[in-house]
């Protein structure tokens, strides 16, 4: 994780409101927390209709709405259903994401996905985002975490924080584990999305950042393996450009992603926060014990995909 900042950052009203919106009851029941959200299958984004299942999930999202549609951090229901309306062709036919053990993810309560990053490009972020909000119940949003050069992104910087990213700050992850979010968090970092298509599957640098908040906040950890997001666009080399807070320029061997499967693999959840105490958090062996175990269960998972996929595009 990145070194902290002190201040959150602060979202401005939306230049326009959403159609008028109501609560969608729950598969099972139980009342929806109040959400900001699409109202019905009829409701739309841009001019893209949003399909009635979709719809539905959208309206029972628990958003922390600051009273202008917006949570604290800019998290937005209409924007969540647009991107959910735009990038679905990439999630259900061009990637055809296979979804194993979303249930795993925790209903309620601050939680923190862990998984291993490739790609070259994050689009194994991406479906990993349209993923637990297509398949976590209740659906909940996951908030990625990102390096601070992320949110500061031309063009797409706002768009990341209407969907959820936050920037890597102590303050930004402690109030949101603390308000009981689910957080998105590649411990690899740049390092591993920027790994030579030689070490594929195999973990690199493990920071440390998820273990301890998990500890410091008492969160349980899910870890995920994500099987696919390697070989979908080899990297060729890196050229020390630094652009916008990137660390490098990337080359890879293709222009556009290859048409990969993806496998998302959700692992049983991790009770980092009930096996230590919250102290524990100051002490890097354990702290360091904590991450190792959760690196050792996405590396499981990793084993376990490859096994099962009968091949890259398959």
């Amino acid at each position: 994780m990145a070194a902290p900042r002190s201040t959150h950052r602060r979202t401005p009203p939306s230049p326009r409101r959403a159609a008028p919106r109501r609560k969608a009851a729950h598969r099972g029941g139980a009342s929806a927390a109040p959400a900001t959200a699409p109202s019905s299958a009829s409701a739309k984004l841009g001019g893209a209709p949003l399909p009635a299942a979709l719809a539905a999930r959208v309206a029972r999202l628990a958003i922390r709405d600051a009273g202008h549609g917006f949570d604290p951090f800019g998290l937005n229901a209409a924007w969540v259903a647009w991107a959910l309306v735009v990038f679905g062709p990439l999630y259900e036919r061009y990637f055809r994401v296979l979804s194993h053990g979303a249930a795993n993810i925790p209903a309620s309560g601050p939680v923190i996905l862990a998984a291993n990053h490739s790609g070259t490009l994050p689009f194994d972020g991406l479906m990993l985002w349209l993923d637990v909000v297509r398949h976590s119940e209740p659906p909940r949003v996951p908030r990625a975490v990102a390096d601070l050069f992320v949110p500061g992104l031309p063009f797409v910087g706002n768009a990341f924080s209407r969907w959820g990213v936050v920037g890597g700050s102590r303050g930004n992850v402690r109030d949101l584990l603390e308000s009981g979010e689910c957080l998105m968090i590649f411990p690899e970092g740049t390092v591993g999305i920027g790994k030579p298509f030689s070490q594929r599957y195999k973990l690199q640098q493990w920071r440390v950042g998820h273990a301890e908040l998990a500890i410091r906040h008492g969160a349980v950890v899910v870890p995920v393996g994500i099987v696919g997001a390697e070989e979908q666009m080899p990297q060729l080399a890196r050229l020390p450009v630094r652009a916008f807070g990137a660390p490098y320029l990337p080359i890879p061997a293709t222009l556009f992603p290859l048409p990969v499967r993806y496998h998302i693999h959700y692992g049983e959840p991790i009770p980092i926060g009930r096996d230590y105490k919250a102290a524990q958090a100051d002490d890097p062996a354990v702290v360091r014990q904590a991450a190792n175990r959760v690196k050792a269960a996405v590396a499981s998972l990793l084993r376990k995909g490859l096994a099962e996929r009968k091949g890259i595009f398959t």
